[in-house]
């Protein structure tokens, strides 16, 4: 169709409403998450440190979601020992806080070290030759898909979902759900974004009424299943990462420049889904982010509807921690007024400065990325890379205190 662009997107979603579906409670839930201060260095003390403040200080949350960190392997969905009471007597001990218990998986990988990669490599996703599909690397190892058209896996699936709901987890952050559409060859023969919602149906009514928050996902072929959707990458402490962004061209990494100009551009689903453009900052610690780059990311929440936070109250001063309470508290009125302008409460804010693309590498830079961009593709050296960035992340964690 022609038209207005506005318009055009409107008419779009309002059929992909009538094809797809929509799942949408009234307001998204208000979230804490551990994931953009701790990482994979969570365990259950030190969560329960933090719960025990946020609720000394009565902060307007209504998720606690403990993300990647807890799980012995990615495919093996058991706590590991750092979580001695378990995920049940965490997540017990969150409800018992007046908040919903949420929690990260990836369930649609699985890496070598774990057990469903050893004892079921017929579930993982092969190509035409009998070749296991890459799903990428992370966490030290390669990372390969379930094949989501295999019984035997769709029923593994589902018990692992119906698992984290009789823990008492009510919110459930599933994330890498790419791997679910990746080509390959198939036990059942279908299209690959058929494939991915095949197991998206299953996950959906394995989980019931929780809330199901996708990340790292199809857009399309999750409408309908999902309550919320994470929009754009990872934000950051940071705004951006010039190796990542102008040697290799990556506009996809981690940065709080690339979640606002991807966000941005994904806000037209908001009939379909809530839209979660990822957590906002307000902590000066452990943050490189300028008072007005912080400010445009907290303003893209609130254009977004979707209000998450990672900020550790112990790392707050108390005019950030007010002013983190105020922000989850409000309910500004928005309206649009342009293509990347808003009022918020009859403020204008434009987000147009933070919308283009940067410069393209000239010859010599794209010779230098490619050659950083090939080491990539060395498992030994992405090994020692994670390494080192455990350890210094352990470092970090160890001279800020939660």
């Amino acid at each position: 169709g022609m038209g207005e662009e506005e318009a055009i997107f409107k008419q779009y979603a309002l059929l992909l409403k009538e094809r797809l579906g929509s799942r949408q409670a009234h307001t998204a839930p208000r979230v804490w998450c551990s994931w953009y201060s701790l990482y994979t260095e969570i365990w259950e003390k030190q969560l329960v440190k933090i719960l025990c403040d946020l609720e000394a200080q009565e902060w307007p949350v209504d998720v606690f979601q403990v993300d990647d960190g807890w799980q012995k392997s990615i495919g093996d969905w058991e706590p590991n020992e750092k979580f001695p009471s378990g995920m049940d007597g965490l997540a017990a001990r969150i409800q018992a806080s007046g908040r919903a218990a949420g929690l990260w998986l990836a369930p649609l990988l699985a890496v070598p070290s774990s057990s469903l990669y050893r004892d079921h490599p017929d579930w993982l996703l092969h190509d035409e030759n009998g070749k296991l599909v890459s799903a990428g690397f992370n966490w030290g190892e390669p990372l390969y898909a379930l094949d989501t058209t295999h019984p035997e896996a769709l029923e593994w699936l589902a018990a692992l979902m119906k698992k984290v709901r009789k823990w008492g987890y009510g919110y459930a952050k599933l994330d890498f759900l790419y791997a679910g559409a990746l080509p390959g060859k198939r036990h059942m023969d279908m299209p690959r974004e058929a494939a991915y919602r095949n197991g998206l149906k299953v996950i959906r009514e394995a989980l019931g009424e929780a809330y199901f928050l996708t990340c790292g996902a199809p857009i399309l072929p999750s409408l309908g299943l999902c309550d919320g959707m994470r929009i754009g990458p990872d934000v950051a402490g940071y705004w951006d990462n010039p190796r990542d962004e102008n040697l290799l061209a990556n506009y996809a990494i981690p940065g709080t420049q690339n979640a606002i100009r991807t966000s941005l551009h994904r806000l037209w689903l908001q009939p379909l889904v809530h839209t979660d453009p990822d957590v906002v900052y307000f902590r000066s610690r452990q943050n490189t982010l300028t008072p007005e780059q912080k400010t445009r990311l907290q303003e893209l929440a609130q254009v977004a509807g979707f209000k998450a936070t990672s900020d550790i109250p112990a790392w707050l001063t108390d005019e950030e921690r007010d002013a983190l309470k105020a922000f989850m508290e409000s309910q500004p009125k928005i309206e649009r007024v342009g293509r990347y302008c808003y009022l918020i409460d009859g403020r204008e804010v434009d987000f147009s400065p933070y919308i283009d693309m940067p410069l393209q590498p000239g010859f010599l830079k794209n010779l230098w990325g490619g050659l950083i961009g090939n080491l990539a593709n060395v498992p030994f050296l992405m090994k020692i890379y994670d390494q080192a960035g455990r350890k210094a992340l352990k470092k970090t964690l160890e001279a800020n205190p939660v």
